[in-house]
């Protein structure tokens, strides 16, 4: 795969956008400066006219069929959001509600598609603003316009409260009965949820739990203020695993109890907190399917803080969503969780669904959905798209309909079989018979998909989460850490920036399938495209650094960055050389400038230019964005490089570059020695196993005695979210946007460690004196199961982890966690594969060493001799582990 293309992936996201400026972004006019002349140097020397040639290198001709055939391309499969069997897993039963009234809904032309008409008849109904999720303050919406209404206490009776039991497959009772009493116990040991409710019957019998949105806010007043709480089953459902209605009372709200607990500043905000989640609740019962009012909540929490990102038709139009029917909301959110783009009516069936077809026809008129039945309505590219939905049966069929015969059981090749007996148009039927065995087709339209898409990226702020995560929250897969979402500026300030990012994406997805595809021609474009929005912008310094991933600059990089990949791939250096100088003109403070002057002065040598070669290098040591093993790997290329005549000068950094680390040199019987293959031996049991493993073995026994674990860079992450767990989580303005987030937007920013740096520097004090078994400890314990970015809870005990700690030694730990905080994204990666202890007699003290194992051919990357530089500095006990066969072993 080319470097970039993966980085790439995870921008783009899970859901491919709709592209509807794909014919004007590849159609429309840029100045195209890739298709000037270069010297040797890879620098610009004149525009050229429209026969210009872009060099004289014979190999860089910008005729697509001349290297066409070198391309390498990745046959990587994009992935697709299938969260079928998880959304189904969600369902609740939903008895028919009762129409409130019918009104008219008029919508703008503008908006719809032109099959939709302009109004229709539909069901009222509203979304719930509630949510399941650990967020502290109730809302990460950047503003909050609506005021909820003021609560009022009853002194005398007490305050009661109204909700619901729910998880009633927990009961323990079946049959209930009106009038019941009922209590409300703690549950802080379920491993789901730690705030959870009981609700108990007056027989002490399990009757299930509280709502979970309300059992957050509910928990910290029963555990902090010793509330008890009870009450009476007031409404019993028909069917037994739906929600029971109740109503509870803490009787130590009244008069004299309210007043001392009205003494605690912090308890009324609490309180009016939990009445406000219990009317919300109340307005829109728990009947409602999950799925349902979780992609409500999503609409209309970005419709209340994006508002001004949407024009007043796209704001009406997704304002139109809750009035839809139950059955058309639901549909719709279930189609658009599947691959499509298209659907044949005779297979959708979703058991909540009561009337899929007449959800369909309402959703249609309202311009979500769009569908075919008629073949005058098939164009090339829907044609092409519906024969996708026929099985290999029923293609073969119609091609023996039409006297076109095939030996071939490939439903790829069918497809194209039939649509060039449908391109060369002598079969006038065709279109007919397909639809006839397909039947009513439908489809997502394009007005929703794309307004829908841009809720989701603004909801999330990333292409890889989607509303599978409300799902994986719900079933309790999933738990994210506490925080607060304290306001601060909006990340797109106005709709013209927003506008420039989503055109962004959709040339990097452009890219993506140009690649797929094998279409150098658009690959170029897309180049051109991305490279020109660069050269006439740049990051804003006065955007916050956590916000520069999401302006559109920053996205053209990434397609820029590809496309220096694609040139490089194709030996073509002097267009990677331009396009790598235009990317670090524009970008001034980015991380990423490292890897950018490295690949410049590589693809100059490679052109045959050693002195530019060596002075892009030495220039890029006095940037002070170029770090880790970038840095490293500049410092190694100038000693290679900088020899007499150019330099006669020793530098002075060749000690530290050349400073010589500890090694050991293992034997092993082989199974294979492949170049290539990763490396496989016989373990001294006898069995199969990697290099790590087989060092592992060494380390335990001959070796000295060692415990270990493989490790890489995963348990030291992990170390460093758990100590530093309360200030990667503290309450910083701007830094959590969502709800759905398991580190600050700036974690890989150099902001993270100025803005905390007191705070950061005081928790390594405290590690550095020998706290951190202690901290990490108490974050284990209490966080156990939250996600977090790093923190790999699957992976290691909390024995593995304490053992890492103590031997390592405290100065040390604190050494590694503070460069970190200082440029998480450099020293994210490349840290040794191995983490091995020992602890000496009395069992209190020990030591580790960490170990990077090698096997044959094999060497270490910049990256990985900047760290083991870096530990070693650090006081760190490091080591290489050289694995050969057994025959290439000096005696």
């Amino acid at each position: 795969m080319l470097t970039g293309r993966e980085s790439l992936l995870r921008l783009i996201g899970k859901r491919r956008r709709f592209l509807p400026n794909r014919h004007l972004l590849l159609s429309a006019h840029t100045p195209n400066s890739l298709n000037l002349e270069f010297n040797d140097y890879g620098n610009l020397v004149s525009l050229a006219g429209d026969d210009c040639r872009l060099s004289e290198d014979p190999t860089s001709s910008d005729d697509p069929s001349k290297f066409s055939d070198d391309l390498s391309l990745s046959t990587r499969k994009k992935r697709r959001l299938t969260q079928t069997t998880l959304l189904q897993s969600s369902f609740l039963s939903v008895p028919k509600q009762l129409e409130d009234g019918l009104v008219i809904c008029t919508q703008q032309k503008s908006i719809l598609d032109s099959e939709t008409s302009e109004f229709s008849l539909v069901q009222r109904s509203e979304p719930s603003e509630s949510i399941c999720c650990k967020v502290e303050d109730g809302s990460c919406s950047p503003s909050r316009e609506e005021s909820l209404k003021t609560v009022t206490l009853d002194e005398d009776n007490g305050e009661a409260i109204e909700t619901f039991i729910v998880g009633r497959k927990f009961s323990d009772v079946q049959d209930l009965e009106i009038g019941g009493d009922i209590f409300l116990l703690r549950h802080p040991e379920n491993v789901k949820d730690r705030n959870a409710i009981k609700v108990i019957s007056g027989d002490s019998e399990m009757l299930g739990y509280l709502p979970k949105d309300i059992s957050q806010c509910l928990s910290p007043l029963i555990d902090d203020y010793d509330l008890k709480f009870e009450g009476t089953i007031t409404s019993v459902p028909k069917k037994s695993s739906e929600a029971v209605l109740i109503k509870v009372v803490c009787h130590k709200m009244r008069s004299d109890g309210w007043k001392e607990c009205e003494l605690y500043g912090d308890f009324k905000p609490l309180w009016e907190k939990v009445l406000q989640v219990v009317e919300h609740q109340m307005q829109f019962p728990p009947k409602t399917t999950r799925y349902q009012l979780n992609f409500n909540v999503l609409l209309q929490e970005v419709l209340r803080s994006c508002s001004h990102l949407f024009t007043a038709d796209e704001k009406a139009f997704l304002e139109s969503f809750p009035t839809l029917s139950e059955d058309s909301q639901r549909l719709f959110i279930r189609l658009y969780t599947r691959k499509g783009p298209w659907f044949r009516l005779s297979n959708i069936s979703y058991p909540e669904v009561t009337d899929s077809l007449q959800a369909l026809k309402d959703l249609t008129v309202r311009g979500f959905m769009s569908s075919v039945k008629d073949a005058n309505e098939l164009d090339n590219q829907k044609m092409k798209e519906i024969t996708e939905l026929l099985n290999v049966t029923e293609l073969r069929d119609i091609l023996s309909m039409n006297k076109v015969f095939s030996r071939t059981s490939r439903k790829r090749d069918l497809i194209n079989s039939l649509c060039s007996c449908y391109n060369d148009g002598t079969r006038i039927n065709l279109a007919t018979v397909i639809l006839e065995r397909t039947g009513l087709c439908a489809k997502i339209s394009s007005t929703a998909e794309s307004l829908i898409w841009r809720v989701e990226r603004l909801f999330f702020l990333n292409g890889e989460q989607d509303l599978s995560s409300f799902v994986l929250l719900d079933l309790g897969i999933i738990k994210y850490p506490t925080y607060k979402c304290i306001d601060s500026e909006q990340i797109f300030s106005n709709r013209t920036k927003l506008l420039a990012y989503e055109e962004a994406i959709e040339v990097a997805q452009l890219m993506d399938e140009s690649l797929d595809n094998e279409d150098p021609q658009t690959v170029l474009k897309c180049i051109i495209i991305a490279e020109t929005r660069i050269s006439s912008s740049s990051l804003d310094s006065a955007h916050a650094a956590a916000f520069n991933r999401f302006t559109a600059p920053w996205v053209n990089s990434k397609v820029v960055l590809l496309g220096v990949s694609f040139f490089e791939n194709q030996k073509r250096y002097n267009r990677a050389v331009y396009l790598l100088r235009r990317l670090l003109s524009c970008f001034n403070c980015d991380g990423r400038r490292g890897y950018w002057t490295v690949r410049l002065s590589t693809d100059l040598e490679h052109m045959g230019r050693p002195n530019e070669s060596l002075t892009v290098a030495e220039q890029g040591l006095l940037d002070p964005w170029v770090r880790a093993g970038s840095r490293v790997a500049l410092q190694r290329r100038i000693l290679r490089l900088a020899k007499p005549p150019r330099r006669w000068k020793t530098p002075t950094f060749s000690n530290l570059v050349d400073n010589k680390i500890p090694e050991v040199t293992i034997q092993g019987r082989s199974l294979n020695c492949e170049v290539g293959i990763k490396n496989r031996f016989y373990g001294e049991d006898g069995e199969q196993c990697g290099v790590e493993q087989l060092a592992l073995q060494y380390y335990s026994g001959e070796g000295g005695g060692w415990q270990g674990i493989h490790t890489e860079s995963s348990i030291w992450l992990t170390i460093f979210g758990l100590l530093m767990w309360d200030i990667l989580f503290s309450d910083v303005p701007g830094v959590f946007q969502t709800r759905f987030q398991t580190a600050p937007l700036d974690l890989e920013t150099e902001s993270f460690y100025l803005t905390r740096k007191e705070t950061i520097e005081s928790q390594l004090e405290k590690v550095a004196n020998g706290m951190a078994e202690e901290i990490l400890i108490i974050s284990y314990e209490t966080q156990r199961g939250t996600a977090c970015r790093g923190v790999a809870w699957e992976r290691f005990s909390l024995e593995e982890l304490r053992a890492a700690v103590a031997c390592v030694g405290g100065m040390c730990i604190a050494s590694l966690c503070r460069h970190l905080a200082q440029d998480y994204r450099s020293w994210c990666s490349g840290m040794p594969d191995l983490l091995v202890w020992r602890f000496k007699e009395n069992g209190y003290e020990g030591e580790a060493k960490l170990v990077e194992v090698k096997s044959e051919k094999d060497r270490l990357s910049e990256q990985q001799r900047a760290w083991l530089l870096l530990l070693m500095d650090s006081g760190f006990n490091v080591e290489i582990c050289k694995v050969r066969p057994a025959s290439l072993i000096k005696i």
